[in-house]
């Protein structure tokens, strides 16, 4: 109310009060307060602004909550979809635009992408991504030689701590020497590879678990794999080729399963609890007692050779 109208107004509102006309003469008590029907649609019309203002704030505010989230939770939302639903939130909003830039987890699975789409994927996935990678997983049912040995290179740079290959099709990918430049793994699974270490190998000191599977080697590389993994306790080798005599020394190691054309193995885990070990389809499970230098060499008497 604008000040010339409070004294009116004040008196109008007392018991018995009056408010002069224009021409001077009192007029009824109150009548100043009767509101129009227009009156009425004006102020039916402010509220329904109001009301609409305030929503749009609350929904403003919502946005912004959302939009403002550090570019980690947004990385762990989005890590719980598929990497292509994920890139696909880049279209929300400007602020989400390169959220998935940022997931710690990738997983990576051609399904029914047609090749080149995914092909398309995985190099977008790993050129354009900007946080730290902690988990990486790929599999496919097609074959991928030609564009392997890149996304090994760009996925090395990103010292991932579990890595899971999975690419079934075609000849054994020979895995490329970059990948066992990545000093934090803590785990990897590898199937339907050529396993050659590099002369340079410094070994996986953080490394607890292994897997290898549909894999072919050498002895000594094996061997040299299995050592220089000194934090190893899971270890699992599955059908595999070129390998006669197993050497495996892990001081830590508490689980072993081995499964493929060996002719000997000589092992070393003063920690083995559990054994399973298959040669010839003749297959065994061993639980490892505390007497174990003794217990092993008679549980598994029925390979040619044991030391311990």
């Amino acid at each position: 109310v604008l000040p010339s109208f409070r004294a009116p107004l004040a008196s109008a509102l007392r018991p018995g009060g009056s408010v002069q006309g224009r021409s001077g003469r009192a007029a009824p008590p109150f009548s100043v307060l009767r509101p129009s029907v227009g009156q009425f649609n004006m102020d039916s019309e402010a509220m329904s602004t109001c009301k609409k203002a305030r929503a749009e704030a609350a929904s403003v505010v919502s946005t912004d909550r959302l939009s403002n989230l550090p570019p980690e939770i947004k990385g762990d939302i989005l890590s719980r979809l598929n990497v292509e639903e994920a890139v696909r939130t880049s279209t929300l909003s400007s602020t989400w635009r390169d959220a998935w830039t940022d997931m710690p987890v990738i997983s990576l699975c051609d399904g029914n992408l047609a090749r080149t789409k995914f092909v398309t994927l995985v190099d977008m996935v790993l050129l354009l991504h900007k946080g730290t990678i902690e988990e990486f997983d790929i599999s496919g049912n097609k074959n991928y030689h030609d564009e392997f040995g890149r996304w090994m290179i760009m996925l090395s740079r990103k010292s991932p701590k579990s890595v899971i290959i999975k690419l079934n099709s075609g000849p054994r990918y020979k895995i490329p020497s970059c990948l066992f430049s990545i000093g934090d793994l803590e785990y990897l699974h590898l199937e339907n590879c050529i396993i050659s270490l590099p002369r340079a190998f410094q070994g996986f000191k953080s490394l607890t678990d292994l897997t290898l599977k549909l894999f072919s080697s050498t002895d000594k590389d094996i061997q040299n794999l299995i050592s220089f993994c000194p934090a190893l306790t899971d270890l699992i080798l599955d059908s595999f080729e070129g390998i006669n005599r197993l050497n495996i020394k892990a001081p830590k190691l508490d689980y072993l399963y081995v499964e493929g054309d060996f002719e000997d193995i000589k092992l070393d885990a003063p920690n083995l609890e559990v054994a399973f070990l298959s040669l010839d389809k003749a297959y065994q499970s061993v639980p490892i007692a505390h007497d174990k230098e003794s217990y092993v060499k008679q549980s598994l008497g029925s390979l040619s050779v044991i030391e311990t």
